[in-house]
């Protein structure tokens, strides 16, 4: 029987007869889960691309993590957030779950939801089962840290 090394590696951690589980793993300690309030710090390609952000859409910027600076439009009625290769927003790592958070937009308004997952969805550092996002807003999933950031016209718009 032919292996590769990943096979290899699988087989002497299951017998050939167990069933193999996908599986969210915990992180860290309680100092994983800090928040530190505070003015975030935008980089000018940062700062242009919110200014351009049409009335209704938001973006969201990775702050933490194996994705840090990227930035992930949000413009459609539910963005998805997860480990599986079809969500939306996808994070590679095993602690965020397959499918973590779901994004929703009604009109100018974006509220998080998460879904089940085992690590919590957290919201300036309090973990939220709901929560509407505000400007400026710092997301963790998993171990990524992500900035929430609403259109300038939604802003004034609702000042």
């Amino acid at each position: 029987m032919q292996h590769d090394k990943n096979q290899e590696g699988a087989s002497a951690i299951h017998r050939d007869s167990e069933t193999r589980h996908d599986t969210t793993q915990t992180f860290g300690h309680d100092s994983d889960l800090s928040f530190v309030p505070g003015g975030v710090e935008l980089t000018e390609v940062e700062k242009g691309a919110i200014a351009a952000l049409p009335s209704g859409a938001a973006l969201v910027l990775v702050r933490s993590g194996a994705l840090a600076g990227a930035r992930y439009l949000l413009d459609a009625p539910v963005t998805t957030v997860g480990r599986h290769p079809e969500a939306d927003i996808f994070f590679d790592d095993v602690t965020v779950s397959r499918r973590h958070a779901e994004i929703i937009r009604t009109g100018t308004v974006f509220e998080i939801l998460d879904q089940r997952s085992l690590n919590g969805t957290y919201v300036n550092g309090e973990r939220v089962d709901r929560s509407v996002l505000g400007n400026g807003f710092e997301l963790r999933v998993g171990k990524f840290r992500l900035n929430f950031f609403a259109s300038p016209a939604d802003i004034t718009a609702n000042a």
